[in-house]
């Protein structure tokens, strides 16, 4: 079990990860993501190696996509554009009104860290800081008070199953563990949007489904979530499919 019977068997106390301070809630009229000709490319020696080309689509505010495609297709590219990670793409890009291709890069990292959880494939957990300590992170990106940060983290660290690991370090973690705490870290201070990079990769089949099915809880509560994954499993648990192949949306 990931989560504790605490909060396994009613609904998690107010504080709870996902259910903590929300980040401002994002108001629009249209859809809460526009891309419009949006392309990446890469160059070398005088040729350019696109890895997205002319993506065109929208994301409803509430949405549950899931991305899919053959490795390579460009997934990972594209939601890092989509989560303010990558500044070298032409085209526009529209947030909740906010036209993010002409914000200067502080502004659009800004704009991230106030409205965006990422769940990176790769962990990206902070070496130097402690599992407590990563969890705290973005609580302190949106000026949470210290007591307060510390009973979320506290929440969250119940949650997971990770008590006995908050005060380690990443590097002694297995990498199960790392993707539990990169999980927790980016839904604790319950961001309007959540991005999520094959969220499951490195769990067993029954954590990836409690992990899963956490997903789930938080779109119905309004939570935006685009996730890339593999798994027919998991993509059938968002409400659409989009499918990219060598950069392309087919």
């Amino acid at each position: 079990m990931i989560f504790s019977r605490r909060t396994a068997t009613r609904e998690p106390p107010e504080g709870a990860v996902g259910v903590g301070p929300a980040a401002a809630p994002l108001v629009t009229d249209g859809p809460l993501v526009s891309l419009r000709n949006l392309e990446r490319f890469y160059e070398a020696g005088g040729t350019r190696t696109y890895v997205l080309r002319n993506i065109t689509f929208d994301i409803a505010l509430g949405d549950f996509v899931s991305i899919m495609g053959p490795s390579g297709a460009g997934k990972s590219t594209l939601l890092n554009v989509l989560g303010m990670l990558d500044s070298g793409w032409s085209g526009e890009y529209t947030l909740a009104g906010q036209q993010v291709h002409r914000l200067p890069h502080k502004a659009r990292i800004a704009l991230g860290r106030r409205h965006i959880g990422f769940v990176f494939q790769q962990y990206h957990l902070l070496d130097e800081l402690t599992v407590a300590e990563n969890l705290e992170v973005p609580l302190s990106y949106r000026d949470v008070p210290k007591a307060e940060r510390q009973a979320l983290v506290a929440d969250a660290l119940d949650r997971f199953g990770i008590v006995g690991k908050k005060d380690l370090y990443p590097r002694q973690l297995s990498g199960g563990q790392q993707q539990l705490v990169g999980i927790a870290r980016a839904v604790i201070a319950r961001p309007a949007v959540i991005l999520a990079d094959e969220p499951t990769g490195n769990l067993h089949s029954s954590q990836g489904r409690e992990i899963m099915a956490m997903f789930r809880d938080l779109n119905a509560k309004g939570t935006t979530i685009v996730q890339v994954t593999h798994s027919e499993e998991n993509a059938a648990v968002g409400k659409r499919i989009v499918q990219l192949r060598d950069g392309w949306m087919t």
